[in-house]
């Protein structure tokens, strides 16, 4: 069952409303076709039964059950401000349910379903005995933002200052957020990459920026040069962009980076970076957008804790930038959430400071999982693209005759058993997504070998 909101979901649970993701995708268009808001409130209210907790009832002196008033009016329509009014609850729990409800292996949403490293817990653990459990600082625990800061130069060779140029939020999303509606003013444009993971759009919708994309598209989903420099201007505030990237598995080259921070430079842009799956990388390495030369003070990079360490419900993330930028990351931070979890900013310092051998083994099991699913899915019969970071591929499914990604995946759930996510919420044009859909191999090797099974024996070409 796919919901559009809290008051939604709770009336379909109780009455059982067969909605299936089609029906249910279907149901939203025609909801928001009208431009009538009268026709528009009438349609959603007369789709909502009445509840018996908005009615009154008579009982009878012999206690029978009570009897519903028919007359009493429905309740009101759900209300979302207009900035938010064309998004739904995000594909990433409609499927993630979706797969509950039928059994289906879930090689959707990208979590783990194996946990992290046992001494990152016992540091947690370890942090909470000793009464690490008040508010932290606003910017993060003063371990932590220092190990991010030593991690940081690692990777880039930058040395950041932990106390000025260094912010603890709660997960990436929320450091993409913070930066976002920090940093952006309404009517400013920022270009994005499509497809791009979901809250780039919420968020930038949220801020009232206007939004310019440019579309990657398959084979090797390469940055089309030419039409990103016809699109950057002085008008432009900011790029947006994530590498290794969500959901292609395409890592930015060094050409592309060095194109984009040419333009930056030419245009005064900023560049908002979100590297989540920077270690990850499997074709080439990882290449920051602020290591490169004159980019470190128009850059905010935004990484996290959960994918590297399996760990996503933690969701402790950070934005490194100079402080020109950290100030309004930090101003929208002290809104959104003021601080993030103290124990596990403790427990996140001391997964940072682990050898690197630990970030080898783990690249190593994965391209060993990545190696199960791909071969997999090619011998099902999918055109599965090239994928050189993350731990998602995307595949063409139409060699099995649905007429979009939604429909594909609807019949992936309930006919075989399988989840993926139908990648067109991924881009301003559902269309151009409509032919591609992600899995992930963040599971464990059964896992992955049980779904592939599924899909030879009850995946049939059309």
């Amino acid at each position: 069952m796919i919901l559009s909101s809290p008051f939604t979901a709770s009336v379909a649970h109780h009455y059982e409303m067969p909605l299936s993701l089609r029906s249910f995708t279907s149901l939203n268009r025609a909801l928001l076709s009208s431009s009538s808001p009268s026709s528009l409130l009438l349609r959603r209210s007369s789709l909502v039964p009445t509840m018996a907790a908005s009615t009154t009832t008579t009982v009878s002196s012999t206690d029978a059950a009570p009897q519903l008033n028919q007359s009493t009016p429905s309740p009101p329509p759900v209300q979302v401000a207009k900035r938010l009014e064309k998004f739904k609850t995000t594909i990433f729990t409609q499927m993630s349910s979706l797969a509950i409800k039928h059994n289906a292996i879930n090689l959707g949403q990208g979590f783990p379903n194996f946990d992290g490293p046992d001494f990152v817990k016992d540091a947690a653990i370890e942090a909470i005995k000793a009464g690490k459990n008040q508010y932290a600082r606003g910017y993060g625990v003063p371990d932590l933002n220092s190990a991010i800061a030593s991690r940081f130069q690692k990777d880039t060779g930058l040395i950041v200052d932990p106390e000025k140029e260094v912010t603890v939020t709660s997960g990436c999303t929320e450091a993409i957020a913070a930066t976002i509606l920090g940093l952006v003013n309404p009517g400013d444009e920022v270009v994005l990459f499509a497809p791009f993971y979901d809250s780039y759009e919420a968020v930038l919708s949220m801020a009232g920026a206007n939004i310019k994309c440019i579309t990657l598209r398959p084979p090797d989903f390469a940055v089309p040069l030419e039409e990103l420099k016809s699109v950057v201007s002085a008008n432009t505030k900011a790029i947006m962009i994530n590498t290794p990237h969500n959901p292609t598995g395409k890592m930015f080259t060094r050409e592309e980076l060095e194109f984009i921070a040419q333009l930056c430079k030419e245009n005064d842009v900023l560049v908002f970076t979100d590297e989540v799956y920077d270690k990850l990388s499997f074709e080439m390495d990882h290449i920051s957008m602020a290591s490169l030369p004159g980019m470190f003070n128009r850059t905010v990079t935004l990484n996290s804790l959960g994918k590297t360490f399996s760990l996503t419900g933690w969701k402790i993330g950070w934005a490194v930038a100079p402080p020109h930028l950290t100030w309004g990351v930090r101003q929208a931070h002290s809104f959104l959430t003021f601080a993030t979890s103290t124990p596990m900013q403790f427990a996140a310092a001391t997964a940072l400071q682990t050898s690197d051998s630990y970030y080898e083994e783990l690249k190593r099991d994965y391209l060993a999982k990545k190696a199960i699913l791909v071969e997999g899915l090619e011998a099902v019969g999918f055109v599965v693209y090239p994928s050189s970071g993350t731990y998602f591929v995307v595949v063409d499914h139409t060699p099995f005759g649905f007429e979009n990604d939604v429909a594909f995946c609807e019949h992936l759930i309930e006919e075989v058993g399988v989840v993926a996510i139908p990648t067109s919420v991924f881009y301003l044009n559902p269309e151009e997504g409509k032919n591609l859909v992600r899995f992930t191999f963040c599971k464990d090797e059964a896992t992955l070998r049980g779904a592939v099974e599924r899909m030879k024996h009850k995946l049939r070409k059309r």
